[in-house]
């Protein structure tokens, strides 16, 4: 029997003391939870909140984060989950793992070990992976005959891994139209909101842990161009060099005056990427199209010679005949750290679980700084790794919570809670218009504070 029980919702924002816990009844009138009640920004304690109430308390505040200085969006498996329910495409990609025959007595237990210090349950595809580079590594410095049979093993799970993140790729861009174009709808959406900045203000920096290229074919559609490490066209390369380039125009009679091309996003994959592949000691992005039906045939082109499972860029995947097991990883990790802790900037994450403790490492070393603010927003906390960062580093006043269907969902997010990128700036040049003529808003007072009761 499915569980009836109505999904539960955290909200922290503003100057909210606690966060407020609650769930929506039919009608969008809003139910406090777990023995709270009415959070202090309602007039009446006794009032009935309805989700309308939320939306005119989170977006105002949401729009004035969004123009920080420096503003970052860290992007988890929770924005490809939520787009593939709601175009209802069939995915059975994940991150489960894999199945290493000859060691699975080696590997197993290490790989649990490094689950449990991460607080999941099982061991999924990263831990095993993770396990089975050392034991390789092992096994070369002992130069164990095993070694050759543990490379063909990982090259397999490697392999069926690429294939399943393959697969969910071609699930959405298969799935029916409408829901498919509903799904990628909320995609550019999403994406705009926080790539619409103005001028003055530094280009947004997306980071994502993701191995699809989910958040490339939305920068496609919104056309948003990304700047990343890549250099080239055919096959672009990393290069270990940051150069901080850009995009400017000059405008018509102005000289010496350039400005910045709208629509430009920095995107760094912390993870690697599934069409990331290391070849002749270098690393280069392959023509694989978004959904291909088999990672191989890409594979088996001109100057990508050798190249196998082994060879993608996965993390933590050694990168075989370097000298060092964290490049590119530790170049991308460095950008994360160089770009979070900066004064008067805000790190949005969405779908991040805070299961990697790398990354909670830069986050929390950012809230350090007192103009730093952090914003959940993720559809559930099951293993309860939100809320006990919340709690425990002692930056609450530094941090605002959406947690749960109803304020996380790709849906409700983007068409209630997120900024409007492209009425943003029409909307004040109204309210200054509006303002001039009739006065302030008449359900808020002088000070912006609601004069009205409940809902």
């Amino acid at each position: 029997m499915a569980d009836s029980t109505p999904p539960v919702n955290i909200l922290k924002v503003r100057d909210d003391a606690k966060p407020f816990v609650f769930t929506l009844e039919d009608g969008g009138y809003v139910t406090p939870a777990n023995g709270t009640v009415n959070p202090d920004w309602c007039d009446d304690s006794d009032a009935r909140v309805h989700k309308r109430d939320l939306r005119e308390r989170v977006e105002p505040w949401l729009t004035a984060l969004l123009q920080s200085d420096h503003l970052n969006l860290l992007v988890g498996s929770g924005l490809t989950v939520g787009l593939s329910y709601l175009a209802e495409a069939n995915s059975n990609s994940g991150m489960a793992g894999g199945d290493f025959p000859q060691f699975n007595n080696l590997i197993e237990p290490q790989a649990q070990v490094s689950a449990e210090a991460a607080g999941r349950e099982q061991p999924n595809i990263e831990d095993q992976v993770r396990v089975a580079t050392q034991l390789l590594r092992g096994l070369e410095i002992l130069e164990d005959d095993r070694a050759d049979g543990l490379r063909t093993e990982l090259e397999g799970v490697l392999r069926e891994f690429a294939q399943s993140v393959l697969d969910g790729e071609r699930a959405l861009a298969t799935a029916e139209h409408d829901k498919r174009a509903e799904a990628f709808n909320a995609l550019v959406s999403f994406l705009m909101s926080f790539a619409s900045r103005t001028g003055s203000r530094d280009r947004l920096s997306i980071f994502t842990t993701n191995y699809d290229r989910v958040l490339e074919i939305g920068a496609e559609l919104a056309g948003l161009h990304l700047l990343d490490r890549f250099v080239g066209s055919l096959a672009p390369i990393f290069r270990s060099s940051r150069m901080d380039l850009d995009l400017h125009y000059n405008p018509p009679g102005i000289r010496g005056e350039p400005r910045f091309v709208e629509g430009v996003a920095r995107l760094t994959k912390l993870h690697g990427s599934l069409d990331w592949v290391n070849v002749d000691e270098s690393i280069r992005r392959m023509g694989l199209p978004f959904g291909a039906r088999d990672i191989a045939p890409y594979l088996d082109a001109p100057g990508l010679e050798g190249a196998d499972a082994n060879s993608l860029i996965i993390y933590p995947n050694s990168t075989k005949d370097r000298e060092t097991a964290e490049y590119p990883y530790v170049e991308l990790f460095r950008d994360l750290a160089a770009a979070v802790a900066r004064p008067n900037s805000t790190l949005v994450t969405y779908g991040y679980s805070f299961g990697d403790e790398h990354i909670n490492r830069v986050i929390r070393d950012a809230l350090t700084i007192p103009s730093t603010h952090l914003v959940i927003i993720s559809h559930d906390d099951k293993l309860g790794r939100i809320m006990d960062a919340y709690e425990n580093w002692g930056r609450q006043a530094q941090i605002s919570l959406m947690i749960g269907p109803e304020l996380a969902g790709i849906e409700p997010l983007t068409s209630h809670y997120l900024p409007k990128a492209s009425i943003d700036t029409a909307s004040r040049r109204m309210a200054d218009l509006l303002r001039q003529r009739i006065g302030p808003n008449p359900r808020t007072d002088e000070n912006g504070k609601s004069t009205k009761g409940g809902a």
